[in-house]
C-alpha cells in the first residue's frame, strides 16, 4: 500500500487456469473456499454475521487526516462521521468498508485485525468485492506488528487495485532490498475479471521459505527467502491484516480522481486466517531493532546530501519538502 507511481511501470500480467471450487458471485458464502492447501487448519476468522459493528476485540479502526501517507484525501475515521454516516459496518453478512463524502470532506475506513499480535505464518484468505470508480484503492494487506521503520521491517500486500485501471488487482512485497523508490519492489498484477461486480478470493500462503499470492486459487506473485538476511527478507516476524479503502493518492489519483463516483463500497464476505501445525500462532512479539542511518536518499535510490526541496527517503521513510 505505501508505493509510489513506479510501482505502475513495474506489473506484468499473466493467468492461471481456474482451479475454483466457489464461483464468483455477487453474494456472500460461508462455505469453504477449497484453497485452503493441506495440513492447515483455522485458527481465526470473521464471517461478519453477528451483529452491526465489528468487534472491538478483533478489530482496530484507523483515524487519520487527508495526507496521512500516500497524499490520500481521505479522512480514517472509526466506524462513523460526525454526521452520522457509518464507514464501516456489518450488513447482510458481509463487512462494508465506505468511502463518501460529508460537508465537502472524504470520509473512509481503514482497519486492522489483531494488531497488537498478528500472525507468524499462515495461509489467510479473503472474499471481496472490490468498488468502481476512478479514485478508488481499496487493498488486503499486512504490516509488521513491532513496525520501527519501513520499509526495512517488511511489507505485504495481498491485493491492491486502483479505479482507474479496473479489474486489474496486484500483489506486492516491500523490504530493504526491494522497495518501489529505486524500482526494486517486488510487484505482479493480474487481470480478475468481474472483480468490481462479484466477490473473489484473495489469499496468502506464507512460511519461513516462501511467500505465493492468489487470486480464486491462480498464483499471482511468489517470493522465496534466499538466504539474504533481513534486508531481503523481514517476513519472519508477526504481520497483522489490514482492509482500508484510500481515495486518490500517489497511486489512487495518479489519473485524478472523480468525486461524482462516491459513495463506493468494498464489501468483504470474510476473512479466514490457517497455519500449519508448529506454525506460531497467538504468539508474543519479540520487538526488533531495525539497523538506522541519517543518509537521506531521492525516490530513484541515490544518495544526497542535504534535501532541499521534493520528495527523499531517511531510514526507511518517505518525506517532502
Amino acid at each position: 500500500m505505501i508505493r509510489s507511481l513506479l510501482a505502475a511501470s513495474l506489473f506484468s500480467i499473466y493467468s492461471l487456469s481456474a482451479i475454483a471450487q466457489i464461483q464468483p458471485s455477487m453474494q456472500p458464502t460461508h462455505d469453504e473456499s477449497g484453497y485452503v492447501p493441506e495440513g492447515y487448519t483455522k485458527v481465526w476468522s470473521d464471517e461478519f454475521d453477528n451483529g452491526t459493528e465489528l468487534n472491538a476485540d478483533d478489530w482496530t479502526h484507523e483515524v487519520k487526516q487527508p495526507g496521512w501517507v500516500n497524499h490520500e484525501k481521505q479522512y480514517y475515521l472509526d466506524h462513523k462521521t460526525p454526521g452520522g454516516n457509518l464507514v464501516t459496518e456489518l450488513k447482510d453478512d458481509a463487512l462494508i468498508i465506505r468511502c463518501l463524502k460529508e460537508s465537502g470532506r472524504i470520509c473512509s475506513g481503514r482497519v486492522y485485525a489483531h494488531v497488537k499480535t498478528g500472525w507468524k505464518y499462515g495461509y489467510i484468505e479473503a472474499r471481496i468485492k472490490l468498488p468502481k470508480g476512478k479514485g478508488t484503492w481499496p487493498a488486503f494487506w499486512m504490516m509488521p506488528v513491532n513496525f520501527k521503520s519501513w520499509p526495512a521491517d517488511g511489507e505485504i500486500d495481498i491485493m491492491e487495485e486502483v479505479g482507474y485501471h479496473p479489474n486489474y488487482v496486484s500483489s506486492s512485497l516491500h523490504a530493504n532490498a526491494h522497495v518501489h523508490s529505486n524500482g526494486t519492489q517486488v510487484t505482479h498484477e493480474m487481470l480478475c475479471a468481474g472483480a468490481e461486480d462479484e466477490y473473489h478470493i484473495y489469499s496468502i500462503e506464507w512460511t519461513g521459505e516462501k511467500i505465493t499470492t492468489y487470486i480464486d486459487g491462480n498464483k499471482q506473485l511468489e517470493y522465496a527467502n534466499r538466504g539474504l538476511g533481513r534486508d531481503d527478507w523481514p517476513y519472519d516476524d508477526p504481520f497483522y491484516i489490514i482492509l482500508n479503502l484510500a481515495w486518490g493518492g500517489d497511486w489512487g489519483g495518479a489519473q485524478g480522481v472523480d468525486d461524482s463516483a462516491l459513495p463506493v463500497e468494498m464489501k468483504i464476505d470474510y476473512v479466514r486466517v490457517y497455519q500449519a501445525t508448529g506454525d506460531p500462532a497467538g504468539i508474543s512479539p519479540i520487538a526488533i531493532d531495525s539497523p538506522r542511518i541519517n543518509a537521506f536518499f531521492d525516490l530513484a535510490g541515490r544518495r544526497i546530501t542535504n534535501p532541499i526541496k521534493g520528495f527523499y527517503i531517511q531510514n526507511g521513510r518517505k518525506y517532502i519538502k
